[in-house]
């Protein structure tokens, strides 16, 4: 019966760390779309800085390009740069309390095949298969 329970509790554990680590690669996948979104950004306001303010400027809708601005085009790099670091510190966070999640499932794991050494020995022998 604690056998039965035990596995029970496996699969449960081994599905919690699977979801956890599948959500941690997906924050990390954000967070480095947004970091470069960031560098975009940072980098296409650093050119903008360059220009004199009488310079035509164009912006990029599709594949056409329409006159703008030279002031609101930096308006616009500067929200999207602010944007990105918010989104970047919120993923952060994401991110950590998803470690914590996920060395807590591993805890649970090591906890669960000391108690019980024939699960570990079942788990070993299914993996040599």
């Amino acid at each position: 019966m604690a056998d039965e329970a035990n596995k029970t509790a496996f699969v449960e554990i081994q599905g919690r760390m699977f979801e956890t680590t599948a959500k941690l690669k997906q924050v990390q996948n954000q967070m480095r779309n947004k970091e470069s979104e960031k560098k975009r950004a940072y980098l296409t306001l650093e050119e903008l800085q360059q220009l004199s303010d009488d310079t035509n400027t164009y912006k990029s809708i599709g594949n056409k390009f329409i006159l703008e601005p030279k002031s609101l085009l930096m308006n616009e790099q500067e929200k999207k740069l602010k944007d990105s670091e918010t989104a970047i510190a919120s993923l952060q966070t994401s991110k950590e309390y998803l470690e914590k999640q996920l060395a807590e499932v591993e805890a649970n794991f090591r906890e669960l095949l000391q108690q019980d050494p024939g699960l570990a020995r079942q788990i070993m022998s299914m993996a040599d298969v």
